[in-house]
């Protein structure tokens, strides 16, 4: 009997995140934004904008539906679920299962997990990205993208004790905590004392007109920078800390937590939590100066190898065989002479 050709099951790389710190560029250079459209596929994107934690109204998808068109894709839909039922709906859920990206704004990143964070809606997040869709948003949308989210808190250099509070996030990335517009409203106190009470965690704080672009490579969580800031990193993996019994509102005891300041171009291993070092890029010039000098240290290797001639004949042959590497008829004749 005939047997049936077996089915292959191909496996599809995470699509990749996109954490951007707020205020991203929309007027001009918007190199956040054109990487976005870009890596969601470009003249063939389709993108969602889920506007759902924004307290404006339609207007801020015509903003985004307008800026992503014109930077190239194809297609832009709204889908806002505004509640817990909404994001229970097959339409609402149905929107997402053919979108190459999807793009949360900002606004109150509470209500935007309360809406989602746990239902179907939340899940087709999860699974649009499983297929290899980008899953990119901008503050609050930025947040929620982490296993814990900051809810609301002060801003501040100095970590204190229940300066902030922490609530579920969707968990694209797990055992992290992101927070943005990080170095314009100094909100390095509040990420230090999250890490300080949750050591498992990863801080990550972006600044704003910055994104943190995170790729699934060898089985490793690979982060890289892009737009004019940085992202700040909290790894508390060795922290000392008094955070179980600090009175309230006093300034905590935060020692041993290892910082990376990654600016544009930088790349950072969160599963190994280590910098990549970036390779090495070879001066040409240089490069070539160095493959000279090699060929005249073999050549006078093998000329005192020879072990008859005087340092008077070395030092000729050396220049005779220098002019013939730029005139062929000189060449012709020191290899007649040798």
């Amino acid at each position: 009997m005939p047997t049936e050709p077996e089915q292959t099951i191909e496996s599809t790389t995470p699509g990749p995140l996109m954490i951007v710190g707020g205020a991203e560029d929309k007027l001009r250079r918007r190199s956040v934004l054109t990487e976005f459209v870009r890596a969601s596929g470009g003249a063939e994107a389709k993108i969602a904008v889920i506007a759902t934690a924004s307290s404006l109204g339609p207007e801020i998808v015509e903003v985004y539906d307008a800026l992503f068109r014109r930077l190239g894709a194809a297609e832009v839909v709204s889908v806002r679920p505004e509640t817990r039922d909404q994001s229970h709906d097959a339409e609402f859920v149905e929107a997402l299962a053919d979108v190459t990206g999807i793009f949360m704004t900002g606004g109150n990143q509470l209500k935007l997990s309360g809406a989602i964070c746990g239902t179907p809606f939340g899940e087709a997040i999860h699974a649009a990205r499983r297929r290899g869709a980008v899953i990119a948003g901008t503050s609050a949308g930025a947040s929620i993208q982490s296993s814990h989210m900051v809810a609301f808190g002060t801003g501040g250099a100095t970590a204190k004790q229940r300066m902030t509070q922490v609530a579920a996030g969707l968990g694209l990335i797990e055992n992290s905590v992101i927070d943005q517009h990080f170095e314009q409203r100094n909100r390095y106190g509040r990420l230090l004392m999250i890490v300080a009470q949750s050591p498992q965690l990863l801080g990550m704080g972006v600044d704003e007109d910055t994104a943190a672009v995170v790729t699934v490579e060898d089985g490793h969580e690979v982060l890289r920078v892009i737009g004019k800031g940085a992202v700040t990193i909290f790894d508390p993996s060795q922290i000392v800390t008094n955070a179980h019994e600090a009175p309230r509102s006093s300034p905590l005891l935060t020692s041993g937590v290892v910082l990376h300041v990654l600016p544009q171009g930088a790349t950072f291993d969160l599963t190994t939590r280590s910098l990549v070092p970036k390779p090495a890029v070879a001066d040409e010039a240089e490069a070539a100066e160095i493959a000279e000098a090699g060929r005249d240290l073999r050549k006078l290797a093998r000329d005192i190898a020879a072990g008859d001639v005087s340092p008077t004949v070395l030092r000729r042959r050396r220049s005779r065989r220098r002019a013939s590497a730029h005139n062929p008829t000189i060449h012709d004749e020191t290899e007649a002479s040798s």
